[in-house]
């Protein structure tokens, strides 16, 4: 706020000069405070004003526009959701809308802006938020993808990045990070995550936090949304919207973490899950919005409902009407209500029969209000709008490199016979076959937010970029995604023929997985198998290259291939960073953040799974699980092939834990290949013996690190005795003395083993 204080000029003047001359002779008898101590001073005094302003405000709102501000619209035709409640003139007249979605670029949002300054009342600044889930127009790798990057500091810039291209375009909010856990491949929305691994989310979802708010308070960052609040990620059979049953134990443990590692790293919002929580919807639950996040976790943000999750708490039976959504949802500690406008129709009359107390509507306006106060738009309404910084930031060449490095760093090398990869670049013809070969709608994913078709580099000229006029590169589709016709196969078979080497490019569609896109049969779709088994009757080295949201069930293929990577939906660079892994440009250092089963009937398959009362049958890969399947993924959680080769050394460690509970661990890694490389060192912990049935491993932690060839790094960790923790059924965190197998390696696998004891 820029607040000036009318003072006659001659009072001024000398309160000017007594302060100087107090300053000049404080110098002299005391030293300048710490600059933590200055800061803590500024943060203070900047709170003071924040409470001031916002207690001030509050008490000159109507009820109705303090309801207003708790209700949030959708202002273009962009629908992430069922058509609902509308945004009109007359709310913005009434005061009645606090938030705009859907809509962005600086023109069209001035317009809404001024619209709302001009109508209203009290000009409270309209809050402007956009689903930037991996960029805004530059599209970045798909967060499960680029989180295989094991890369936290790339994590973070790409997030950083979306959030000064999307600010620059308008935009205060961004309905991101997505850090529900995700351990069935079936879920469409396990392509908004992390993965399968608690520990490993936490440092995912604590890295885009930070990345999207880098600069909170000036118009080059935005507020993040830790979602979706909670368990989201555990519907049952995989089935987007369905109920979430689990044990307290394994909610506490596996599910809840990533979002206390949000909050932890100074999440500003939250937003609530469709599903129930063991019968419990989490829209309308009062343990989870308040006594869990706000009164436990201390929480000082406000929560957004997902879209239409109000309206249908009444879908899911626990209210009869509308009007019972709305106020289950508003005393459960939901603050904002999405778009569905039961908020603005009912909530002031609840208030009036005592049905919500306007102490409650007013702290939920207050919340909202402080950080429409944190952004300065109550400074100036209009300082995200700069059209001028629009066209200089959004996709800038600064923004494409980064999106490129992304892409490569994401993918993972799943198979390489005889290492065929990298291909050499002398190659006199290539055949590229498949649906997403030469494709730009689909490489960009689910959630692409504003990103353009036309931006994106197909595979097929990310090639031709990468090896020019001397090699011809033939390409074919063969078929398409859903197709029941092979009459492309046979010229995709001459093709192929004639080609010194194949590279085909299968996967999902961008809207096979996302939202409401849960799949019971995660096979490559349509005939796009038929055409890599007609592509290797040629007898040519074929090269796989796999796009997609999820794991796949990928036996046969694999069988099929020489070589196999997994590129996932890379972005808007796709084919330069394709190429550029294709032929060595980069070296491959992705590992999966998630388990690919060898058939649907595994699932769930995840790594840390309990150990099971006859272990022979859970834990050798020589017996059955499965009467007709071996109990085995196809590529386990951690794993990814690189150009080079590295060797592990033993797990150097003491034999217990010290008197301050700490333990080093140390393992030397040796590049043993022909090219510099990087490797992510894996530590796992399992504890042998306790009150509860553990996982046979767990991850507690990862280090990449460049290696040169020929060069031998010692990695080391610092292991806690209270890593070795876990919750129990009454959702309580203990850490039970005893022995621990401590496990160092390349995947959760491939593991060396040590022994160790703690003793209270």
């Amino acid at each position: 706020m820029n607040l000036k204080l009318q003072l006659p000029r001659a009072t001024m003047l000398a309160m000017l000069f007594m302060g100087t001359a107090l300053v000049t002779n404080a110098q002299k008898v005391r030293p300048k405070l710490p600059k933590k101590a200055i800061a803590q001073q500024k943060k203070t005094q900047q709170a003071t004003a924040e409470d001031k302003f916002v207690a001030e405000l509050l008490s000159k709102m109507t009820l109705d526009e303090k309801v207003g501000q708790l209700s949030q619209y959708v202002g273009g035709s962009l629908l992430t959701g069922p058509k609902s409640g509308a945004l009109s003139d007359s709310l913005m007249a009434r005061g009645m809308v606090g938030s705009i979605l859907n809509v962005g670029g600086v023109a069209n949002l001035r317009q809404l802006q001024d619209k709302n300054m001009r109508l209203s009342r009290l000009k409270i600044p309209l809050l402007f938020a956009f689903d930037v889930i991996h960029g805004y127009k530059t599209i970045f790798p798909t967060p499960l993808a680029e989180s295989c990057s094991w890369d936290l500091d790339l994590m973070y810039r790409t997030a950083k990045a979306a959030a000064i291209e999307a600010s620059a375009s308008g935009i205060h909010w961004t309905f991101a990070p997505m850090v529900d856990l995700a351990r069935d491949p079936r879920w469409g929305r396990i392509v908004e995550g992390a993965g399968e691994d608690p520990f490993l989310g936490c440092k995912v979802a604590e890295a885009r936090v930070k990345g999207f708010q880098w600069n909170l308070g000036k118009p080059n960052s935005v507020l993040a949304c830790a979602k979706h609040f909670a368990a989201y990620g555990a519907p049952q059979a995989g089935r987007d919207y369905a109920s979430v049953d689990l044990a307290p134990s394994t909610l506490a443990e596996m599910y809840l973490p990533p979002y206390k590692a949000c909050i932890d790293a100074g999440v500003q919002t939250f937003m609530s899950a469709f599903n129930d929580v063991n019968g419990e919807p989490a829209s309308g639950s009062h343990w989870l919005l308040t006594q869990l996040l706000r009164d436990q976790w201390k929480f000082k943000g406000f929560v957004v409902s997902d879209w239409n999750a109000v309206v249908q708490l009444k879908t899911q039976g626990v209210t009869a009407d509308d009007k019972g959504a709305a106020i289950m949802a508003l005393n459960a500690g939901l603050d904002m209500d999405m778009v569905d406008g039961l908020y603005n129709e009912h909530i002031a009359e609840a208030v009036k029969k005592g049905l919500v107390s306007e102490a409650t509507v007013n702290a939920s306006v207050e919340r909202i209000l402080r950080q429409k106060y944190r952004l300065g738009l109550f400074d100036d309404a209009y300082a995200f709008l700069d059209e001028a910084r629009e066209q200089q930031t959004v996709k800038s060449a600064e923004l494409m490199a980064l999106a490129r490095e992304a892409a490569t760093k994401s993918m993972v090398l799943l198979k390489n016979k005889d290492a065929l990869l990298p291909l050499s670049k002398n190659i006199k013809r290539i055949a590229v076959v498949g649906p997403l070969a030469d494709n730009r709608a689909e490489v960009l994913g689910s959630w692409k937010a504003r990103g353009e078709d036309a931006d994106v580099i197909t595979v097929v000229q990310g090639l031709r970029n990468k090896l020019g006029a001397a090699t011809e590169v033939v390409y074919v589709r063969g078929c398409d995604f859903l197709d029941t016709k092979t009459n492309e196969f046979a010229q995709a078979r001459q093709a192929a023929a004639n080609a010194d080497v194949v590279i085909a490019v299968v996967g999902e569609k961008a809207l096979m997985s996302g939202e409401s896109r849960s799949r019971a049969f995660l096979s490559l779709p349509g005939l796009q198998q038929q055409l890599i088994d007609t592509l290797k009757t040629t007898g040519k080295p074929l090269v796989t290259v796999l796009m997609n949201g999820r794991p796949l069930t990928l036996g046969h293929v694999n069988e099929q291939t020489d070589a196999l990577l997994e590129a996932w939906f890379p972005g808007t660079q796709c084919g330069n960073a394709v190429a550029d892994v294709l032929f060595g440009d980069v070296n491959p250092s992705g590992k999966l953040t998630v388990s690919f089963p060898y058939a649907e009937g595994q699932i769930p398959n995840h790594y840390n799974y309990r150990r099971s009362g006859r272990p022979g049958d859970m834990e050798q890969t020589s017996t059955v699980r499965h009467i007709d399947l071996k109990n085995k993924n196809l590529f386990p959680f951690g794993y990814g092939l690189s150009y080079t080769s590295f060797a592990y050394g033993a797990v150097e460690c003491a034999s217990r834990f010290d008197a301050n509970g700490h333990l080093k661990v140390a393992v030397n890694v040796t590049n043993t290949g022909e090219r510099d490389g990087e490797e992510t060192v894996q530590l796992y912990v399992a504890d042998k013996v306790a009150s509860m049935v553990r996982p046979v491993k767990e991850l507690k932690g990862f280090k990449k690190v460049p290696i040169k060839r020929g060069e031998t790094l010692r990695v080391e960790f610092d292991l806690q005795v209270r890593d070795l923790g876990f919750y129990t059924n009454s959702m309580k965190y203990v850490v039970e003395p005893g022995e621990f197998e401590i496990m160092v390696g390349p995947n959760s696998e491939e593991l060396k083993t040590k022994t160790v004891v703690w003793e209270k």
